[in-house]
């Protein structure tokens, strides 16, 4: 599966787009366009390193490499220069497609460089099979580089189903992540417009863009969601499908988007960079049904040591540089280090097993004691931490964002109040011993709360 050679035979281009917060792009003319057989001829076969600012640019150039060169490393934003050093080692890229907002003059010197303008007219003549190469999108820590196909990344995509009349996605996750490059495929694959996020956009103007071009689906984390829901512009979109990944969805969260899109298809997917998409729940609910657990579809999941394991033709290949870490087990499934419970015929995620707190030898997952914090009505967003005790060694602390029109002209009382509320609904340990206010809560570039602070 060549993605251009997908689309040239898909053919219907006609009205479809993509767009960006500066551009709008026919679908048919980045395709139908002219190739450069100088770019064609320097970029096949190789391992290149794509090292762009904007989406735009990253997507023309995925068109154009796909099938014409043997990996391609993608550079998220943000990152710092000794991580984008580290993803050009471990790819052992060959040339890098940049462009001055993507890449500074003086980063991986002695890497030969070709410009992304000239890169996105070169085109595939061999029709080779290219290996694509994703950053992790963890929140600590430098980033593990995970090796896929094509055929894998887009296993969860049923390519077979037309889409809708009038479809259009969108979605708050750069398409250099593996969230957003689901986006990315789901539409190219389809095909429909694609309407396209910048990290430097803020909220309200992304929402009022995606709305103005009629985004019909969309996807994002929970943290992407819980920052719409605090903007006064979420009433711009009118969306038939709403989906959320990559960080727990809660039932305060889901409950929120319900009441504001009463007549979408919502539904949160269990995916990762290593392990793929795993499954998808549309009832609504938070935690997924212990039916899952098993095999389906080619899919296979289960569940050791209360951690979430996963099997099949989706999950990467392997990490690429000098990690001698094994990206799957033995018997060919990843450990996601994700720790479920399961209470009744459901399952629900606890949070990641390297967050864990340890509170006088008891532990505590930040999600779990977050997701309490977040049923509280003052409060919008939540971030779990530990913060250093000498006897016990480390407590919880609660940094809060606060619903616009909170009362909270007595900060001392709310925030007793918001310990109150988590009293009767966890164990002791895990009660917040103090409560912070904040105006707003970092992501990382991949849309999820960072956990690891200074």
């Amino acid at each position: 599966m060549i993605l251009r050679e997908r689309l040239l035979a898909a053919g219907g281009l006609d009205g479809l787009f993509l767009s960006d917060h500066r551009e709008r792009r026919d679908l048919a003319g980045i395709v139908h366009g002219p190739r450069d057989a100088a770019a064609s001829e320097r970029l096949s076969g190789k391992r290149v390193l794509l090292a762009v600012g904007g989406q735009m640019a990253a997507a023309r150039a995925m068109l154009a490499l796909d099938g014409l060169i043997s990996r391609l490393a993608l550079v998220p934003p943000g990152l710092a220069p000794e991580h984008i050093a580290r993803i050009a080692a471990d790819s052992e890229a060959e040339i890098v497609v940049f462009d001055a907002e993507g890449l500074p003059d003086d980063a991986l010197p002695g890497l030969p460089r070709i410009d992304a303008e000239a890169a996105s007219a070169a085109g595939a003549e061999t029709g080779r099979e290219t290996e694509w190469a994703l950053a992790t999108s963890g929140t600590t820590g430098a980033p593990k580089l995970v090796a896929h196909t094509l055929e894998g990344l887009a296993g969860g995509i049923n390519t077979a189903a037309a889409p809708e009349p009038g479809t259009v996605w969108s979605t708050f996750y750069d398409i250099r992540r593996y969230g957003g490059l689901q986006v990315f495929l789901r539409a190219m694959l389809a095909p429909t417009s694609l309407v396209l996020s910048d990290r430097h956009e803020p909220v309200r103007d992304y929402l009022v863009r995606a709305g103005g071009a009629g985004v019909t689906h969309i996807l994002g984390t929970p943290s992407h969601w819980r920052l719409a829901l605090m903007s006064a512009a979420l009433d711009r979109l009118s969306p038939r499908y709403v989906r959320l990944s990559g960080e727990i969805a809660d039932q305060t969260v889901l409950d929120l988007l319900r009441a504001a899109f009463p007549q979408a298809r919502m539904a949160h997917a269990y995916a990762s960079t290593e392990g793929g998409v795993g499954f998808t729940v549309e009832d609504g609910r938070e935690g997924f049904p212990a039916a899952l657990i098993g095999t389906r579809a080619g899919i296979e999941i289960a569940v050791r040591d209360d951690a979430l394991y996963v099997r099949s033709r989706r999950t990467g290949r392997r990490y690429l540089g000098g990690t001698t870490e094994p990206l799957m087990a033995e018997d060919g499934f990843v450990d996601t280090g994700d720790l479920v419970e399961r209470r009744g015929e459901r399952y629900h995620f606890l949070g990641r097993r390297s967050g864990v707190i340890n509170v006088g030898g008891a532990k505590v997952q930040p999600e779990e004691v977050e997701a309490v914090v977040n049923l509280h009505p003052g409060v919008s967003m939540s971030r779990v931490r530990a913060r250093p005790n000498p006897i016990l060694g480390a407590v919880v602390e609660a940094e809060v964002v606060l619903r616009a029109g909170t009362d909270a002209a007595d900060p001392a009382a709310l925030k007793k109040a918001i310990i109150a509320h988590c009293r009767p609904r966890l164990s002791q340990h895990k009660v917040p011993a103090s409560v912070r206010f904040v105006d707003n809560l970092p992501l990382t570039s991949g849309g999820k709360l960072v956990r690891r602070v200074p």
